[in-house]
């Protein structure tokens, strides 16, 4: 990437992953839920008096992270193809290398735009927290914005899990980016373990057999993701230099 695009997308991603992080604000303020059991995005949500806050930092994370993705991508798109042995006709075909960091920025700003959609789709309840709201959501009687927002977030944890893993991978065969590649794969393997939690957590919940400790689960995961963008950040920028 030529320097300036790098330190672009390095400021877009390190400020993005600090909006990300912005639900650790529940242990400053009294918000009435408890993180070991409830969701993130409960925090958010339309009764919530703070969730006009978590509403507006999730946005901001969103459509930063999005805007780096970009970033990133336009850049590796710039490359181009591979040059073509010496006597053979040029190719259109991405380098390996190319093929993993185009998938990964891609999937990065869809985990980007996803976050956007879950800012705007808020839960209008907290059904880990209120009896009420979960019956009213097992009944169907909840705003369409419970579906639309479960869809929204499982295409950002998606997006997020494809980025860590292409970049990661981008990162270790090419040589570049050291810092994500040294603990890039830690930081997936961790991902995975919070992702397989959180959706036990997610099934016994629905189940009604407990939560399982389903808040801290998913704030685990989130965390990760927002360590890893910390950590693509500071692989951008060490480039740079």
């Amino acid at each position: 990437m030529p320097r300036s695009v790098t330190r672009a997308a390095a400021v877009l991603l390190a400020l993005g992953a600090l909006a990300y992080t912005a639900w650790v604000l529940e242990v400053l303020v009294r918000t009435g839920l408890d993180p070991v059991r409830t969701y993130v995005s409960e925090l958010a949500a339309a009764d919530q008096p703070l969730g006009g806050l978590f509403r507006a930092t999730d946005l901001t994370a969103g459509l930063l992270v999005l805007a780096g993705a970009a970033t990133g991508l336009a850049a590796a798109v710039r490359r181009g193809p591979a040059p073509a042995p010496e006597g053979t006709r040029p190719g259109r075909r991405p380098r390996a290398r190319e093929r993993w960091a185009l998938g990964g920025w891609v999937a990065l700003a869809v985990f980007g735009a996803a976050t956007v959609a879950d800012s705007r789709l808020p839960l209008s309840c907290t059904p880990t927290a209120d009896p009420e709201c979960a019956a009213r959501e097992t009944a169907g009687l909840v705003p369409a914005t419970h579906t639309a927002h479960a869809v929204s977030s499982s295409l950002a944890m998606t997006g997020a899990l494809a980025a860590m893993a292409a970049l990661t991978v981008a990162a270790r065969r090419y040589g570049h980016w050291r810092p994500l590649a040294r603990t890039g794969p830690a930081l997936v393997v961790l991902e995975l373990a919070a992702t397989a939690w959180t959706l036990a957590a997610v099934a016994a919940f629905e189940a009604g057999k407990g939560v399982w400790s389903l808040g801290a689960g998913q704030r685990l995961q989130v965390l990760l993701v927002a360590v890893w963008l910390a950590v693509l950040a500071y692989s951008l920028a060490r480039e740079e230099q």
